[in-house]
């Protein structure tokens, strides 16, 4: 009999706080968790984990997450994991320049675990994003 493996979420975040309880809330139910404290070390494990999802803070102590999306979309590799920013910018245009810069979806923190679940569960369980 063969098992499912775990879908896979990395999470940038540089705030151990935020990292643990996003970390128990996905592992709780069930998803593989990857952890970077900044974009260039997130960048990295995408490339050696091959995360099914990622999220990604805004502000980061090294390159900041827009940053993080754009190098992603303009890389010529696939798979084309989703990419959810997670972040405290709640200001108007926020979403938009996150979207914009590449991102799948917007989040605010502090972020409803509940809600969080829900979302990343309705990214892995929809087909795969091609690239365009």
């Amino acid at each position: 009999m063969v098992t499912d493996m775990p879908k896979t979420v990395l999470y940038i975040e540089d705030n151990k706080d935020n990292m643990t309880v996003v970390r128990k809330a996905l592992t709780a139910v069930g998803f593989a968790f990857v952890g970077a404290v900044d974009g260039i070390s997130g960048l990295d494990l995408i490339t050696r984990h091959d995360p099914d999802l990622i999220l990604l803070d805004i502000n980061l102590p090294d390159i900041d997450g827009y940053e993080v999306a754009r190098r992603l979309r303009a890389s010529p590799l696939p798979p084309r994991a989703p990419i959810v920013a997670l972040t405290a910018h709640s200001l108007k245009g926020d979403a938009e320049k996150a979207l914009a810069a590449g991102c799948d979806a917007y989040m605010v923190k502090p972020v409803n675990i509940r809600e969080l679940q829900a979302r990343v569960q309705s990214f892995l369980s929809a087909p795969p994003i091609l690239p365009s």
